[in-house]
């Protein structure tokens, strides 16, 4: 009797948090929708008192207005080729660390544990006179390799926390096991433990492109030539444009839209991989 009496109240509490989890969704979705739809609204229908919650009526003029000025590409080129590289690095040599730091007991392992979580710790504001300085002096000034190698020096640290924890939620014993049936240690990582740690590969993965795709503040610094703008700079060098007369603001919600699409896209094939990886690393960390 008492299980039976207890099932209404169940499907009740399902159907509540289902309810909470639409409206969180909702809400979280919401200014990505605002953003896409004012991208296909003229700016005097934006600058009605009414808003305008479909785009009924609307074009795609504000993105040709923007792919006429010619330097979206060339950003967008500049972002993916930065990404890329900084994604593998960070990826390379965080995976190594954290290796490292999980499977082996060496003198200097705990210091070198306490530096990697105070080196998150320092202002990135606090660096940028130096980074200045240092690309200048070797003339990576406004290059994909000297912004590259700051990013991974940057993201990287963060990455091997990251890592560590799939690292060493794995057993070792899986792979002493392998090595009982004949293999060696290399060839045990690499069937048995690197597959296990591909979710959290990806998440890190994920993490490291974010935190270049995004980033401003250093693409500022050494950057400052409009010809290697990041997308962020050709953003905000945008909207400086749409500035200098009447702000048309269905062409700064087009812009804006085409440097979010990539990174929505990037998550719609990777987000069942790094939601696994995410919750793993938590777990077993």
């Amino acid at each position: 009797m008492t299980t039976i009496r207890l099932r209404p109240r169940v499907r009740r509490s399902k159907v509540l948090y289902s309810i909470i989890g639409v409206v969180v969704a909702l809400i979280w979705v919401f200014p990505v929708y605002w953003m896409l739809n004012s991208s296909l609204l003229s700016n005097v229908v934006l600058q009605d008192a009414t808003p305008t919650f479909l785009p009924i009526g609307g074009s795609f003029a504000n993105f040709s207005a923007v792919f006429a000025g010619g330097t979206f590409f060339p950003a967008l080129g500049m972002s993916v080729v930065i990404a890329l590289i900084v994604v593998v690095l960070c990826l390379l040599f965080a995976f190594l660390a954290a290796l490292a730091i999980s499977r082996f007991r060496f003198r200097g392992r705990k210091a070198f544990v306490l530096a990697v979580l105070l080196i998150q710790m320092l202002p990135a504001e606090g660096l940028f006179i130096a980074q200045y300085k240092l690309l200048s002096s070797v003339g990576l000034l406004n290059s994909v390799i000297g912004i590259s190698v700051l990013y991974t020096a940057s993201v990287v640290p963060f990455t091997i926390w990251m890592l560590r924890g799939f690292v060493a939620g794995i057993p070792i014993e899986l792979e002493e096991a392998a090595m009982v049936d004949g293999l060696s240690r290399t060839q045990a990582f690499l069937r048995i433990t690197f597959p296990l740690l591909a979710p959290g590969l990806i998440a890190s993965g994920v993490y490291a492109f974010l935190q270049v795709w995004n980033e401003f503040t250093i693409a500022l610094v050494v950057l400052p030539d409009n010809a290697s703008a990041t997308l962020p700079l050709w953003l905000q060098g945008f909207i400086q444009q749409s500035a200098s007369r009447a702000t048309d603001w269905g062409q700064v919600m087009a812009a804006s839209t085409l440097v979010a699409v990539p990174v929505i896209i990037f998550f719609l094939f990777v987000q069942g991989r790094m939601t696994s990886g995410l919750v793993s690393g938590a777990v077993k960390g």
